[in-house]
This record gives C-alpha cells, structure tokens and sequence, in this order.
C-alpha cells in the first residue's frame, strides 16, 4: 500500500507484518507466498475511499516491518518465533495487521495480542471453525487455532463469533467442541438468509465492547472471487458482502487484524490477493474509524 518499511517500528497506530508459513497446511500448499502476493497486489491502494471522507493514512500511522523470520521446518519452533516477533512489534506500537500464511499463525497473534490487551473478543471469517484437536502428529495445524486460543484462554468463547461456516468436516460432531464452549457459529446458508446490516447488529451484540480480534481466512470467500487458497468451500458469502460486513468494525474496538490463507499457486489473474488486499485496506479504515472520530461519517 506504499507504505514506509520499517524493520525495527516504534510509535506506530499499526504495523503490517507477513507470516510466510504454511506447515500448518492440511491439504493445498503455497500460503507461505502469500505475504508476497497481497503486497504485490496492494500497490492499487492508494488515495481516499469513495465516500469516505479523510485518507486512512492520514488519521493513523501505518507501517509495513516486513516478515517474521520463521522455519518451514518444525511447528513448534515456528510458532514461538512468530509469538515471540509479534510481541516485540506490540511492545512499541499499538496493533497489528498479520498477512498470512497459513492459519496456524493466528495462534501466536493472538498470544501477542492478548499479552498486550487481555482476554480478547473474535470475529472470525473462514469456511471453517478452526478449532479442531491436534491430528497426524501436528499440534499447530491450521485446523487449531481457535481451540489452542480457548484452551489457553487468550478469548472469550462467548465474545466469539464465527462467521461463513460451511463444507465437509472429519467428523459429524466436528462443530460441537466450539458449540459447547459458547461460540456464536453463523453458517454460510444462515450468513445468506440475512442481510450485511443484520449480520453486522449480531456482531455487536456478541463481541460488545471488548477488545477485538478480527481474523479473516480467505476461504470464507466463496472460490470464485477467492480460488488462490489452500482449501476451498464452494458455497460462501461473495467478496461484496464480505467486505460490506467488515464495515460493522469501525464501530467495535478492534485491537488486532489478520488475513491469511492466500494462496497465489492456486490464483488466477491474482484476483485472491487482490481481494485479501482490499480487505486489509479495510481493516485499516475501520481501525482508524474506531480509533479516531474525525474519520467516521453519516
């Protein structure tokens, strides 16, 4: 986004790191050259949104500090790496946008975030829960995420919804760990049946007025906007109505953004990245909305 790069930032509203990972992949690999791609796409954003009154840059302070350093090689020391880079970056500024990578990265993201602010709030945007147990050995897929994040208590599963939730599961009872525990889960045919606006009213009322986490997998893309992804769902919410729920977060108090599962491999014409790029685009708009009043409008 044209952005100053900054290896080392400090008194920054957000920074943008990328998480090129993804040994955490269960089916299709290549998230790990999504960093790569949505920035290579993100050179289209620039200026003022329509309509939206001040630029996102010039409410806030943003900054690209590049990738986390991270081996392809071990899920362990993989994940503490990224814990440990993240909570550096958050020891000197305020939040960050995480591109991804596989959605294992989440994990360390939250464990930062929350180290930082408390026991979070989520919005979750995928095809998928994510809060499946650990299975062919990997305690860091990314089919855990979620669950690690309960288990640890780094969120609130009653401040949590998930949103876009469709497709084919290992098990029958594969949503009942996240039910249980007191996720919100709206299904994609639910997600359907209602508009943005009253999807964006439920939103509200299950993460109030907590510090937020906003991850975005890609995936929650039906696949043709978003074929560039490592496990595709036919049937999702289209790349409009997805960002026009994004929307609602300008009125949250959103504290953390990742947007991850970008697969360029599996990309035509690069129209994935440049859907996750226009979401990231929003996150930061919302972000500077919720944090700075001079940016909302009617």
């Amino acid at each position: 986004m044209r952005l100053p790069f900054d290896r080392s930032p400090r008194g920054y509203d957000v920074v943008v790191v990328g998480a090129p990972y993804d040994s955490g992949a269960s089916y299709r690999p290549g998230a790990r050259f999504g960093p790569r791609a949505i920035r290579s796409e993100s050179g289209l954003i620039h200026g003022v949104g329509i309509d939206r009154g001040p630029g996102t840059f010039d409410l806030i302070r943003c900054v690209d500090a590049g990738d986390l350093d991270l081996t392809p090689f071990n899920m362990q020391i993989g994940m503490d790496s990224a814990q440990r880079g993240l909570e550096q970056l958050l020891e000197h500024n305020a939040a960050l946008l995480m591109l991804g990578g596989d959605h294992s990265m989440t994990l360390a993201a939250l464990r930062a975030t929350a180290a930082k602010h408390g026991r979070l709030a989520v919005l979750h945007l995928d095809a998928h829960s994510d809060t499946n147990p650990p299975f062919y050995g990997g305690e860091y897929h990314h089919g855990t995420p979620f669950r690690h994040a309960i288990e640890e208590k780094l969120i609130d599963p009653h401040q949590t919804i998930q949103i876009g939730i469709r497709g084919h599961n290992p098990r029958p009872d594969s949503l009942d760990y996240a039910r249980g525990h007191g996720v919100r889960i709206v299904t994609a045919d639910e997600f359907a049946a209602h508009s943005a606006e009253s999807a964006a009213a439920l939103v509200h009322s299950v993460v109030g007025d907590s510090p937020l986490y906003v991850s975005v997998d890609i995936d929650v893309v039906d696949p043709a906007f978003a074929p560039g992804t490592g496990t595709p769902a036919p049937g999702g919410p289209s790349s409009r109505e997805i960002l026009a729920l994004l929307r609602a977060v300008g009125a949250l108090h959103p504290v953390g953004f990742d947007v991850m599962e970008v697969s360029p491999l599996y990309d035509h014409g690069g129209i994935t990245a440049i859907l996750a790029t226009e979401i990231a685009a929003e996150l930061l708009y919302q972000y500077a909305r919720a944090h700075h009043p001079e940016g909302k409008r009617p």
